[in-house]
């Protein structure tokens, strides 16, 4: 089965300063039919006005990965972490025990557009950690590039979930193929451009759940950039 998402059917969030858009339930919004994907829980579609952001906040017990598209994201926390993450950069932050951070956007000009994404972990009360890693466009250009992982694997970010998580950006014939093993599912989310999935065409920030299904079959690409999660049931 495939279940289309539609982008302009996400939850809204507009603070002046925030313009975000909430695949599933998350904060003021609440749609009993969108409360995550297996252990997928949070895709926020974040913009964040310059010198504006996220103030000093705690989380517990949950994988949080940032994949920021333009702008720069500034990012601090107590476990002694602080950087500015750019297009290309993906962060992930294993919150375990606890873990204090903030986020602002760093530009005194351009706002900063990010995806927040949450990932529940397989165990509680894990160590904190945190870890960063730079994917050029070439590494994701015509190809599906692994950038989270449970191993760590190709490169790719750690983390606490037997899950992956693939970034790829596509333009024209090109033709990707990423098969669903078994007791496993996948959650296809389109950031820009277009895309045939499967036979159904996408628009931005759309996104398709895959169940019980045999695969992903990724065709006739517009400027489009998507991620694609292989998640466990």
């Amino acid at each position: 089965m495939i279940e289309f998402r539609q982008s302009d059917d996400r939850g809204i969030a507009n603070l002046g300063w925030l313009d975000s858009r909430h695949t599933f339930s998350f904060g003021h919004y609440h749609d009993p039919r969108h409360m995550g994907f297996g252990p997928l829980l949070v895709i926020n579609e974040d913009r964040v006005e310059c010198g504006k952001g996220f103030g000093t906040h705690g989380h517990r017990d949950m994988e949080i990965i940032s994949y920021v598209l333009e702008g720069e994201l500034a990012h601090k926390d107590n476990m002694g972490n602080g950087s500015v993450l750019r297009y290309g950069d993906v962060q992930r932050m294993s919150a375990g025990t606890g873990v204090m951070h903030s986020e602002f956007n760093h530009s005194a000009t351009n706002k900063v557009h990010f995806l927040q994404i949450w990932i529940q972990p397989s165990a509680k009360g894990i160590a904190p950690g945190y870890e960063e890693k730079h994917f050029d466009v070439a590494s994701k250009t015509d190809r599906l590039r692994l950038i989270a992982s449970p191993d760590g694997s190709e490169g790719s970010v750690t983390i606490h979930q037997d899950a992956k998580l693939y970034a790829a950006i596509l333009n024209g014939d090109t033709k990707l193929e990423h098969p669903i093993a078994p007791g496993r599912t996948a959650y296809l989310h389109l950031i820009r451009g277009t895309l045939e999935v499967n036979g159904k065409l996408i628009k931005t920030g759309d996104a398709l759940k895959f169940s019980k299904e045999a695969g992903v079959v990724i065709s006739h690409a517009e400027a489009a950039e998507f991620l694609l999660f292989d998640l466990p049931y």
